[in-house]
């Protein structure tokens, strides 16, 4: 298997450098009363997403992430085991396609958005639900990664199954265009880099940085990520 495809604009929230993190300006856009309603993980998405979103243009959406919002679902679980009540917002904002319903109302865009829990696969079940959409006649798809740290009372050691920090990865792609181009290809290698919370910041360093490479080893197979200059 081997695909090309080109990142056309992308962006990553906290930014690079930190200095320049500002939320503001990118949820400016936002009606209020959606924006109250925004976890701090679901404002880390809306800040990456907005700066490669066209309000004008809307596209395929692919919204990527290992845990979702299982911080607050253990709290309403708390909360259920101290007898108290759960709103049914409450509920409606925990469950794995909240965000990208979310952001679906705030940008009015009623296109297909799909929402995965890739498990051990890591980022690459993204890009290849993506990439489908672009061969079935999608012009651009937009695919959104987002994972923040487990809380403490599920144990991820030595899983490699969250990071340290909350963090957020939109992509624009496309077949053709200005961009970054890049290959996608698989290989019977195994091992185990970790899980999309552990990669993520491993993939916007290959973004920024000369290496033309990058390697995800998983139990079942390696993906493979390859820079191509034209």
């Amino acid at each position: 298997m081997q695909l090309d495809f080109i990142i056309t604009q992308w962006a990553v929230w906290p930014p690079l450098p930190p200095e320049q993190n500002s939320p503001n300006q990118w949820l400016a856009n936002v009606p209020p009363m959606l924006k109250r309603r925004l976890t701090p993980l679901a404002k880390t998405v809306f800040c990456a997403v907005s700066q490669c979103i066209d309000t004008h243009r809307i596209v395929p959406m692919v919204f990527n992430s290992s845990h979702g919002e299982l911080a607050k679902s253990l709290a309403m679980m708390e909360m259920l085991e101290a007898g108290e009540e759960i709103s049914p917002t409450a509920f409606s904002l925990s469950v794995h396609n909240a965000i990208a319903g979310l952001f679906s109302m705030a940008w009015k865009n009623k296109l297909q958005c799909t929402v995965l829990s890739p498990g051990e696969e890591g980022m690459a079940p993204a890009f290849i639900e993506g990439l489908g959409l672009l061969q079935e006649g999608a012009e651009r798809v937009l695919l959104v990664f987002y994972d923040e740290p487990l809380p403490a009372f599920y144990p991820s050691s030595p899983y490699r199954l969250s990071s340290d920090t909350s963090c957020a990865l939109a992509l624009m792609i496309a077949k053709s265009g200005s961009g970054q181009a890049l290959t996608l290809s698989s290989s019977a290698l195994t091992g185990n880099d970790g899980e999309q919370p552990v990669q993520l910041p491993a993939f916007t360093r290959f973004l920024t940085e000369p290496q033309t490479r990058l390697t995800f080893c998983t139990p079942r197979r390696s993906w493979i990520w390859e820079k191509r200059f034209e």
